[in-house]
């Protein structure tokens, strides 16, 4: 891996400050995301990255604020994310997650960079997904269904649009309006049909890949079904299990996650009640300890909690994009 770290010898008397406008106007790309997260699973595979269970405290039931902490070698990127979920603030116009993100010299332990973490969090969300899907999912999958079509749905959608020829789209959404708007806005950005179905089964019935973006719950209605995901099929839940019944995660040939540690933390702490034990870790399978999908009819799951690994591996190449382009604002410390 190339390293594109933090270089030690810089000023130390101010931080860059990247607005959520900032980050977005650095154009990291969704394959070059994509291309880091593989990478840095590979090293989370070979036991070469350092991220403790993330903690959090809890204002609110079903919402969250976390603290997550990560440090990459290889990347010299180091630094945390101080990032909420907030379920109620749909209701008021604001978005589910919030946060900001430090990185701190390796060497030194000084800050760097703070900046926005929303459009990290779910670009990053999303290229987790496609990932999961470049060892899991057939390569010949052609459909996608969305359940929950907010800014997790859509970056999942594009992310797997990088990695498949998309050509069959079906959005589900309790609120059909968002699902109207996500199946305008995406046809276009994926160039592929996107249709709005009115109930959660035919979202996932005959996809080849499906994805569950809703608010993570501890105490959630799930609602699919076994039977439902079809064999051959990839489904990635970003939501936890809260769209998925037990009955249908068991059907799971082959149940894996992002984090074998951190799903272990969860359920200790009440969530995943009725989710089989995970068979690998998403760093095993790519870095080759562990195989991914083996057989064509195969249902496939991977079951994605969002690691600071990701987000710090996203981080170092916006500021070094940032810094290359001089974007941004100097804020002395």
């Amino acid at each position: 891996m190339e390293k594109v770290g933090l270089d030690h010898r810089m000023n130390t008397e101010t931080v860059l400050y990247l607005s959520r406008k900032d980050v977005e106007e650095v154009g990291l790309t969704m394959p070059e995301v994509i291309a880091a997260l593989d990478d840095m699973f590979r090293e989370k595979g070979e036991g070469r990255v350092e991220m403790p269970p993330k903690p959090g405290i809890h204002t609110l039931q079903d919402a969250f604020i976390h603290a997550m902490p990560a440090f990459i070698p290889s990347l010299g990127s180091a630094g945390m994310k101080w990032i909420s979920g907030y379920p109620g603030n749909q209701s008021k116009g604001l978005p589910y997650i919030n946060g900001l993100l430090i990185l701190n010299d390796p060497e030194t332990g000084v800050p760097t960079a703070v900046m926005d973490a929303t459009w990290i969090t779910a670009q990053r969300t999303g290229a987790a997904t496609a990932v999961a899907a470049r060892y899991l999912a057939r390569p010949d999958s052609s459909s996608v269904g969305i359940l929950a079509c907010g800014v997790q749905g859509r970056s999942n959608l594009e992310a797997l649009a990088c990695q498949f020829e998309i050509a069959k789209v079906k959005a589900f959404d309790i609120h059909p309006e968002v699902a109207r708007k996500f199946a305008r806005e995406m046809a276009a950005t994926v160039k592929a049909d996107v249709e709005v179905v009115d109930n959660p089964r035919d979202a996932v019935i005959g996809m080849d890949l499906v994805v569950t973006s809703g608010p993570i719950l501890k105490e959630p209605t799930p609602c699919i079904e076994a039977d439902w995901l079809a064999p051959g099929a990839f489904a990635s839940p970003v939501d936890f299990d809260s769209f998925w019944q037990g009955e249908a995660l068991c059907q799971a040939d082959r149940l894996a996650t992002d984090d074998k540690g951190q799903m272990a933390y969860y359920r200790q702490e009440g969530y995943f009640k009725e989710t089989p034990e995970p068979y690998a870790d998403l760093g095993e399978i790519a870095a080759g300890r562990l195989p991914g999908r083996e057989h064509a009819e195969e249902r496939t799951v991977c079951v994605n909690l969002g690691l600071a690994l990701e987000d710090m591996a996203t981080a170092i190449r916006i500021y070094e994009k940032a810094v290359e382009r001089g974007i941004g604002a100097r804020l002395p410390l």
